[in-house]
């Protein structure tokens, strides 16, 4: 029992950090061995855990003993841009790479190898010393982070190896994303049960302080299973399309006040802690470190249009001195050719400066915000579904008011305002990258506006209140059209994807054809179209 305890330990402590979800550069390949975990590491007494915890995270997306630029492939330079939050002024390619949808085979891999080494591999290896029958609540916060983190690369993907990980060292098979959905949905039914029956004592206490090992709740049950309860109605929400009572049923589940509950306070965010002499928020470390990314056109002109007050709180006002001072966004897809990296740098930056930065080296990683699931609850009631908790004004405008709380800033005449609009983009250096107001939606609520419009709305203040976590911003996008967003200046993918529909998901890893090819094979067939950026996912249904 004692080894089982250290190997445990130590276990635990890999697959909790894994919360943002990340990799390093310095991997075996997965499918030759999916867990990049050496056994001698494993061995030890349990006062190392804290040197072995440090040691091991080079295998999340932290700069210092990881690898920034593991994030900046794997999010940052897609779904971050994608979503309208981001743009770089770096013309990488000289402009023809994934910004412009000139998608670049080097860069498409890096969430899939994060996902199948780091994520699944730690997990896999965590079952393996049987942490899922001595320690069922650690197994349920293990499994929560492992629907966490798979979500997001499906999500990307679309079929990707999920219920046959760990099962062979050569072909991998893959899961529809239909499939995939209903595991979680399944996985996440396990977790709260076993979250449930130790937070009401059915299951003994630990014999150790869980909160050594959590960067996220410092050992709160009870979080983690709001936590859960939240990630299952927006899991449950993105198939509304595909999987209209699957969806109802799910989200109901989730909303039942019986089962936990979801998160209403900001306290309660799901956020990543940055611990550790050395390791840095990575999305800081590339805005600040290499200058590698800026703000996006659409959310300033969203934010700027509205004198969003919490402008101040996620962005810097530019630093150029060839126009007036003002936040100052990038248009997707327009750096490049002649363009110099000195041309857009100066453009507004993440709040990073000033005497009180939002964002530091050192900011926790957002997954989740309470506002986010405001807005969940807010949809689930414009759709008629049980639990939502209140009417679908009550809840958009506490989702505003939450995130307004969140920034420290005071909302003022924000929600009652019916006039302004986003504005239109002009950009100081290049009037060719120019475009009118993306959208005419203003933030007070109407009740009298039609279906389409009062989903805008909703969409439209998530999208401002999830700032900067991209992944579920562009997710919300595909799945719903909002908010509108700048298309991209230059479309370099050969017609391929449509300026207007906009980037739909990321091809299938180079690696994966030259190593588990029958099997990609079969993934094109189960996403039934071509292995391109225009291909729709399963949940991603056109209207």
């Amino acid at each position: 029992m004692k080894r089982y305890y250290k190997k445990s330990m130590w276990a635990i402590a890999a697959v909790v950090l894994l919360g943002a979800s990340a990799c390093t550069k310095n991997f075996e390949v997965y499918n030759q061995d999916n867990t990049g975990i050496n056994p001698d590491d494993l061995k030890g007494d349990y006062n190392d855990l804290g040197a072995l915890m440090t040691a091991q995270r080079s295998i999340i997306n932290f700069s210092g003993g990881g690898d920034p630029n593991s994030y900046q492939l794997q999010q940052n330079l897609n779904a971050d841009c994608y979503s309208g939050y981001f743009m770089s002024p770096t013309p990488f390619n000289g402009g023809q790479n994934n910004l412009s949808y000139s998608l670049m085979n080097g860069w498409n891999g890096e969430p899939f190898k994060v996902g199948m080494l780091n994520i699944m591999g730690s997990v896999n290896r965590l079952r393996n010393t049987n942490v899922n029958e001595e320690f069922p609540a650690v197994w349920a916060v293990a499994q929560i982070v492992k629907v966490t983190g798979i979500s997001r690369v499906t999500d990307i993907y679309g079929p990707i190896p999920y219920s046959k990980v760990g099962t062979s060292k050569t072909s991998i098979a893959y899961d529809s994303q239909e499939d995939i959905y209903k595991s979680f949905f399944l996985e996440l039914d396990t977790a709260t049960a076993n979250l449930r029956n130790q937070i009401n004592g059915v299951t003994p206490a630990l014999p150790f302080a869980f909160s050594r090992f959590d960067l996220v709740y410092d050992g709160d049950f009870t979080r983690w299973l709001q936590y859960a309860n939240s990630l299952r109605l927006r899991l449950a929400m993105h198939i509304v399309k595909a999987a209209p009572e699957l969806a109802k049923e799910q989200a109901e589940k989730a909303l039942d006040p019986a089962n936990g509950g979801v998160i209403t306070t900001n306290d309660g965010a799901m956020r990543v802690k940055v611990s550790g002499s050395g390791f840095s928020n990575p999305l800081v470390f590339i805005a600040t470190n290499w200058a590698d990314i800026r703000i996006g056109a659409s959310i300033v002109s969203y934010m700027n249009g509205y004198q969003d007050p919490r402008m101040s709180r996620y962005f810097d006002r530019s630093t150029d001195t060839t126009f007036p001072v003002r936040y100052q966004g990038i248009r997707i897809g327009s750096v490049g050719g002649s363009v110099t990296k000195n041309d857009y740098v100066t453009y507004s930056n993440l709040n990073v400066s000033g005497a009180t930065p939002s964002f530091t080296l050192t900011t926790p990683v957002q997954i989740m915000t309470a506002a986010e699931v405001y807005f969940l609850r807010a949809e689930a009631a414009l759709r008629g579904w049980a639990n939502a908790g209140g009417s679908v004004q009550t809840l958009y405008e506490q989702g505003i008011n939450v995130s307004m709380q969140q920034w420290g800033v005071n909302a003022g005449t924000y929600i009652t305002d019916n006039t302004r609009v986003p504005e239109a983009f002009t950009d100081p250096k290049n009037s060719a990258n120019n475009a009118p107001s993306p959208s005419a939606v203003t933030v007070r609520w109407d009740d009298a506006a039609t279906q389409a419009v009062k989903m805008e709305r909703i969409i439209t203040q998530k999208w401002i209140a999830m700032f900067p976590e991209g992944q579920e911003a562009w997710t919300e996008y595909r799945r719903t059209g909002y908010p509108k967003l700048f298309p991209v200046v230059n479309n370099f993918s050969g017609g391929v994807i449509s300026s207007t529909t906009q980037i739909r998901r990321l091809p299938f890893t180079q690696n994966e054809y030259q190593t588990n090819a029958a099997e990609v094979q079969q993934a094109i067939t189960l996403l039934k179209g071509p292995d391109n950026g225009a291909t729709r996912l399963w949940w991603d249904v056109a209207e």
